[in-house]
């Protein structure tokens, strides 16, 4: 087909089984006016001749000829692309068959001139899948304090991953991925789309992807070092609210300086928190437990409630 109505856009690099799953996924939709772009970052042979066993006309590769990061990759993919809607997918995720379909179902009934349109997800882990998010952003709030700020001390409560994200693609021309950046990629895009007029986030209320987690796999993102990700956070303080800035700063800093086992952060990251952002009772919680309760009993009280609860969470909100 000549002008695919949608364009499904993977970026990828050195991981050409994960990525054959994540396209035949998407070759796999019940929506069949698409194309598949698959952006290759940087040279990779073993990919290129992967792909070659799909004999699909709607699948397209943009090998670039140097490495740009996630991105780049994906504003190269968006610019090369033919549909007037994008769905991003990661190459280590995988759509279920009726995903498209359903969200653009979504976005053509939507109030919003520009919706962008997620869903539920199996969050897929070695013992079960749980379906994430386990509540949708309420009437009002801002983007920001809905991925920020938390009120429980367990994963999935609030979600928007890139492997859920479709809208039209004026909407990502306009404001693309920043560039350069190793971690946060996504946030840092949620965080400026959501200052554009006529944008809204819309959920189609069923789990329409899978997400794996906890696989032992080589990462595509750079590690976690909480001083590069205050210093993206500092550069995007006028995109939050100050309890949004406080809630990113107990959850995910400090999250990142106790995997780094930097106690020298301790006291500089709750200052920050404190002083420039807006504390509030629960975020104080979550900053203590993540430094002084030991890893090994947080696994077992998740494991415990995993036993206790049902693990497929009955979405409400």
């Amino acid at each position: 087909m000549s002008t695919p109505l949608v364009s499904a856009v993977i970026p990828t690099r050195n991981r050409p089984p994960l990525l054959l799953r994540a396209v035949r996924s998407a070759l796999g939709q019940t929506y069949e006016n698409l194309e598949v772009v698959v952006v290759i970052d940087g040279p990779d042979p073993a990919t290129e001749a992967a792909l070659q066993v799909i004999s699909d006309s709607r699948l397209r590769v943009l090998a670039l000829p140097q490495s740009v990061g996630g991105s780049d990759a994906r504003n190269q993919g968006v610019q090369h692309a033919k549909g007037d809607w994008i769905a991003f997918l990661d190459d280590d995720d995988e759509w279920l068959p009726s995903k498209i379909e359903k969200q653009m179902d979504v976005a053509l009934r939507s109030s919003f001139p520009s919706p962008i349109v997620a869903c539920y997800f199996f969050a897929r882990t070695p013992a079960c899948d749980y379906i994430w998010p386990r509540r949708t952003p309420r009437t009002g709030e801002p983007l920001c304090e809905y991925l920020f700020v938390k009120s429980s001390l367990f994963r999935g409560e609030a979600q928007l991953q890139t492997s859920l994200l479709f809208a039209r693609r004026q909407l990502f021309l306009e404001v693309p991925f920043a560039g350069g950046l190793r971690r946060h990629q996504d946030t840092d895009w949620y965080l400026r789309v959501a200052e554009v007029a006529g944008v809204g986030v819309e959920f189609v209320r069923e789990p329409l992807a899978v997400w794996y987690l906890e696989e032992n796999r080589p990462k595509i993102t750079g590690q976690s070092d909480w001083r590069n990700s205050l210093a993206w956070l500092r550069s995007r303080r006028k995109l939050t609210t100050p309890r949004a800035y406080t809630g990113f700063i107990t959850t995910q800093l400090a999250a990142e300086a106790v995997q780094q086992s930097d106690w020298h952060a301790f006291f500089p990251l709750l200052r920050e928190a404190v002083f420039v952002g807006s504390p509030y009772p629960f975020a104080v919680l979550h900053y203590l437990s993540l430094w002084f309760v030991p890893v090994t009993f947080r696994r077992k009280l998740r494991q415990t409630v995993r036993s206790v609860a049902q693990p497929l969470v009955d979405n409400v909100e």
